[in-house]
């Protein structure tokens, strides 16, 4: 089990430091200076962080709609990401593509895309490149179960598995594709992970409110993917707090159980990591206020600036556009 205080230090960092970005462009949202739609990581931010710490530099990951964090926790640019969400000529994709299309190739993240499944091929595609190249890189493809779905993933997998790929399927389960649950959607007696592992590829279900045996069962099945050389598929129970696209509270829709929300709201993996920290590691209570200090002004610097910046022109929004 981990119980290296630097490795938790850097895990609850990194988790509070997406948590205030993500509650950020909530609080701004409503202002309507960002013209994208917004999907939020709230209440989901730990799977990001424990895989984000055991992924290198020459790793390669892929996302979807739901990228944020993602992309801050292979080591995105903030500016730039937030630049990219205002449609700033100075964003990671030059204004154009909005919340759910960011890219950073000098730390490796590919991209993310609107389209449900769709860049799952890509992020093999990598990993098929790693492994012609001979290299120790990693593909990390971020799904959600939803794109359990999608004809996409099966031929993805089952590409991976016979080609021996170095790729890390990760799949963020929150229960819900926009307000349909998972047992409307899948088969109730069917595990994810389960059904996954059948296909031939070592495959684990891992609890994200148990913070440190998340992160422990994380660094040993990414190690295994990484001296192996071959796929493997992890299952996170997790869970979001906010609507599926935009910056509010949905619960009064009533898609969700009563008392859902929450239930996973008090088993908060970001807040007990941080109690966790200053009972059982020595961490005081003023180390931890220094930490969202620090995170409160890097964020509030990145949103000013974003803010200041300009629009592309026409020009420069027609260029390098192939279709």
């Amino acid at each position: 089990m981990i119980k290296d205080k630097n490795q938790l230090l850097k895990c609850y960092k990194l988790a509070s430091r997406i948590r205030a970005v993500e509650e950020t462009i909530a609080q701004e949202y409503p202002n309507g200076e960002m013209r994208c739609p917004v999907h939020l990581s709230i209440g989901q931010e730990l799977v990001s962080a424990v895989v984000g710490l055991n992924q290198q530099k020459q790793d390669t990951a892929i996302s979807s709609h739901r990228a944020h964090a993602h992309y801050l926790a292979k080591g995105g640019n903030l500016y730039r990401m937030i630049a990219e969400i205002y449609g700033k000529i100075t964003g990671c994709c030059k204004g154009r593509g909005g919340s759910m299309h960011l890219i950073d190739l000098e730390v490796g993240f590919l991209g993310s895309s609107a389209i449900v499944g769709n860049s799952i091929p890509i992020g093999v595609g990598s990993g098929l490149t790693h492994k012609l190249n001979k290299s120790d890189a990693l593909s990390f493809i971020f799904l959600g179960d939803g794109a359990i779905e999608e004809g996409s993933f099966y031929e993805s997998v089952n590409f991976s598995v016979v080609q021996e790929l170095p790729t890390v399927y990760v799949c963020e389960n929150n229960l819900y594709s926009v307000y349909t649950g998972l047992n409307q959607r899948q088969p109730t007696e069917r595990n994810i992970y389960e059904m996954v592992n059948g296909m031939g590829i070592k495959s684990v279900k891992i609890e994200t409110t148990d913070v440190l045996d998340c992160l422990n069962k994380t660094t040993e099945i990414i190690k295994l993917a990484r001296t192996s050389k071959k796929p493997v598929f992890i299952e996170y129970d997790t869970y979001r707090w906010l609507e599926h696209c935009g910056p509010n509270d949905d619960d009064y829709l009533g898609y969700r159980p009563q008392g859902e929300l929450n239930k996973w709201k008090e088993k908060d993996p970001v807040s007990n990591l941080g109690k966790i920290l200053t009972s059982d590691f020595g961490i005081s209570d003023s180390e931890i206020r220094e930490i969202h200090e620090e995170i409160e002004i890097e964020v509030l610097a990145a949103f000013d600036q974003a803010k200041k910046d300009k629009f592309p022109t026409l020009e420069q929004s027609q260029a390098d556009v192939y279709a």
